[in-house]
């Protein structure tokens, strides 16, 4: 029974991925004499947590329960008290949790906490799924970075534009509204310089009710993008935060510090902004989860340096042949011992198109 009610548990977590950042996007069910009493999940911001939500629809029934949570209840004060001490007052009798914390705020002492005041904890139940959830509030906490989804619309010849830059639509509208739900999981969407400039990009959520839209990130070292797109427009209204070469200082960035976009430095490497230094930046804002969406130079320059944990290719069945951009740069690759690698995960069909979702190996 724990599997089937860890299970439920981490589906709710998922409700509020894209949405909890820098917290991690736990859920939480509490089970009495085999009756779900209370549900939460962490609310948009990072709080309440899912336990707090949980206990509070549970109230008196949560004594003598098991209350199932997707991560190591927090040990330590933040901003809110530490939910195992909510547990340990709301008198559960047990505490199922797949994995402990890295956090070294709480690595294990939520768990010793618990069992200090008499509460049964259980760890190891379907531990894999979430890791998989929590890789990107793991992978900040441990390497200052966050998890990495590249996306590709590509065509059959691994195209993304015509030679004229023409690419709006290569895939249909299923695909396009599968990308939406795809941002609508992540912190951030990410796009290059060259991406902005073309294609005027909004970069929001579109089709999906969420809480709050993901930040909008473009990778650009001169800031040279135009200040009277769509994103310049709304940069008040949804954030916009712009990765630029250290040491810049010229009108654009003056005009963009005016527009309400957040200007963040990234050292360079060979002329251009280093792809792992700008995922330190964006790591140490507090994001967990970025959506890639482009272009070319900015894909190689991630798959360079492995930092590409999640590929989502969506294939239209056109050609554009030689002349036609390519969705990934150069990579400077001479062997194929030296190509990225990746283990598919899964296909969906998406109206004409087709979804192939790939993970990196060394993540696996």
């Amino acid at each position: 029974m724990d599997t089937r009610w860890m299970a439920q548990a981490l589906a709710l977590g998922r409700r509020g991925m894209g949405q909890t950042w820098p917290n991690p996007a736990v859920g939480c069910v509490i089970v009495r004499e085999g009756r779900v009493v209370g549900r939460g999940w962490t609310q948009p911001g990072g709080r309440p947590h899912a336990e707090v939500m949980a206990l509070q629809m549970a109230g008196d029934a949560a004594r003598g329960a098991t209350a199932y949570v997707t991560l190591e209840p927090c040990a330590h004060h933040g901003q809110t008290p530490p939910c195992c001490d909510a547990l340990i007052a709301a008198g559960v009798a047990r505490v199922v949790a797949p994995i402990a914390d890295s956090d070294p705020r709480v690595s294990g002492q939520g768990f010793e906490r618990l069992r200090q005041n008499g509460i049964q904890v259980r760890t190891g139940v379907l531990a894999g799924e979430a890791l998989q959830d929590h890789a990107g509030f793991f992978l900040r906490v441990e390497q200052g970075r966050p998890w990495l989804t590249l996306k590709l619309a590509l065509t059959l010849d691994g195209r993304i534009a015509t030679a004229t830059g023409e690419s709006q639509w290569i895939t249909g509208p299923e695909a396009r509204h599968a990308a939406h739900a795809l941002r609508a999981r992540h912190d951030a969407v990410l796009v290059g310089g060259g991406t902005a400039r073309a294609d005027n990009p909004r970069l929001t959520v579109r089709g999906y009710d969420v809480p709050r839209q993901p930040v909008r990130v473009v990778a650009s070292r001169n800031l040279d993008l135009p200040l009277l797109g769509d994103l310049a427009r709304t940069a008040q209204e949804v954030p916009v935060w712009l990765c630029h070469g250290a040491g810049i200082g010229n009108d654009l960035f003056t005009a963009w510090q005016q527009l309400g976009a957040k200007l963040l430095p990234v050292p360079l490497s060979a002329g251009r902004l280093d792809a792992g230094g700008m995922l330190q930046v964006l790591g140490h804002q507090g994001l967990t989860r970025v959506f890639c969406e482009g272009g070319g130079q900015l894909a190689a320059s991630l798959l360079a340096q492995d930092l590409v944990d999640e590929l989502h290719v969506f294939t239209a069945g056109m050609a554009l042949g030689a002349e036609g951009h390519p969705g990934i740069g150069a990579l400077g690759i001479n062997t194929l011992r030296d190509a990225p690698r990746f283990e598919l995960v899964d296909v969906c069909p998406r109206g004409s198109d087709i979804q192939h979702v790939w993970r990196r190996i060394s993540f696996t």
